[in-house]
């Protein structure tokens, strides 16, 4: 294997645990999160050190990557938030790394939480974190998503128990094929009790933006594979519908916190604003967001 900061999909967890913390120590942040730094420990600032070189390019590339990870955070928080709102008791995080959630967020006690990913993830975090409490009912899961047999059982149990459940696979999907998704998406539909499902979203022109990105050799472990010709097809598909899009760009123009683009590239763009389509212009916007769905 390469000599690369990120050694497989697991490290991902602690890469995003330090953008959340890099995030939540800004005095304008748009969440605190002060467990992030506790989990992703040393490992988590070696990963991102490696992946972030001293040289320009990987500066403005790390800015946006910490940019993008806040808009993502706050869109699911909001997501989050409105569920609860609309009646759900329970919320199922599939693949939930190093998130903290059920620590910061302002939740009901009576909401149940459950956290489900490899068991060294699980131990990690249940060592970390012994001495926090938990704002809600939280419960962890050790469990390889990949055993679809494991987690057809568990994903019954979850519904057997709760009348309505958010599913959540925050930076889950993305490193998936295709048929490995439809399989997952035909799973959660067959489950009566979930009613909402959390996704992220990226264009097929953001995922050629990434591969070619300056980080994209040290990322080469985990890899973006989930690249459908029409992303919200595939999903009805497979039995779910769009409810709601929040995309990363709308998101960042409504809280006066735009995508952190160099001087130079603003002018550019400005100057070449009048020459591109609205077309071209609108996929831009909508190259990078977070979906809510519901079963069709």
């Amino acid at each position: 294997m390469s000599d690369t900061p990120i050694k497989d999909v697991s490290d991902t967890a602690f890469m995003v645990a330090m953008y959340r913390a890099v995030e939540g120590e800004r005095p304008n942040a748009l969440f605190r999160d002060p467990l992030s730094r506790t989990l992703a420990g040393e490992h988590g600032q070696r990963i991102m050190t490696g992946l972030w070189g001293p040289d320009w390019v990987s500066a403005r590339e790390a800015r946006i990557m910490i940019w993008h990870m806040a808009m993502r955070t706050y869109i699911i928080d909001a997501f989050i938030a409105a569920a609860i709102g609309r009646g759900v008791n329970a919320i199922l995080n599939l693949g939930a790394g190093l998130d903290t959630r059920p620590y910061r967020m302002a939740v009901p006690n009576t909401l149940a939480w459950i956290e489900v990913d490899y068991p060294h993830v699980i131990e990690l975090k249940e060592s970390k974190l012994a001495a926090e409490q938990p704002r809600c009912l939280l419960e962890r899961v050790k469990l390889d998503l990949s055993s679809r047999a494991e987690r057809l059982q568990m994903f019954a149990s979850v519904s057997s128990r709760f009348e309505r459940v958010l599913v959540l696979t925050e930076g889950v999907i993305p490193y998936l094929i295709e048929g490995e998704v439809g399989l997952l998406a035909d799973d959660l539909r067959s489950q009566a009790s979930f009613k909402h499902w959390i996704v992220d979203h990226f264009s097929r022109q953001a995922i050629a933006y990434r591969a070619r990105s300056a980080a994209a050799g040290k990322m080469q472990n985990a890899p973006f594979r989930f690249d459908p010709a029409d992303y919200f097809e595939f999903f009805r598909q497979h039995g779910w519908q769009t409810k709601q899009v929040r995309y990363l760009w709308d998101e960042g123009a409504r809280l006066k916190r735009p995508m952190p683009v160099p001087l130079a590239g603003v002018f550019w763009l400005r100057l070449l604003r009048p020459f591109v389509s609205r077309a071209r212009l609108e996929a831009v916007r909508k190259s990078m967001g977070y979906v809510v769905f519901e079963p069709c």
